[in-house]
């Protein structure tokens, strides 16, 4: 499990049929409470913008996450975190 804060969007002109009307968001991982690595993750919430803190789960379960079959992500946002305590 991962966990990061949403900076932005991703707009593909052209996607997997899998991944029909599946936001993708760029999001910064959040390692040892210090900023990291930019990824983009699938949004199997929908709702997730900019400034949410989320938590997201990675690997084989990402893909399985939208019940599609194997949707080809590598990366799925899967909740909201509503207070974050550490100092970033």
């Amino acid at each position: 499990m991962y966990t990061g804060i949403v900076t932005g969007s991703v707009v593909a002109t052209v996607k997997d049929p899998g991944l029909e009307n599946i936001p993708l968001l760029v999001v910064r991982k959040i390692e040892d409470g210090k900023e990291a690595d930019l990824i983009v993750a699938a949004d199997q919430t929908g709702q997730a913008g900019p400034g949410d803190y989320v938590y997201m789960i990675g690997s084989k379960e990402a893909a399985r996450i939208f019940r599609r079959g194997l949707v080809p992500v590598d990366v799925s946002i899967v909740g909201f975190i509503d207070d974050y305590h550490e100092e970033l």
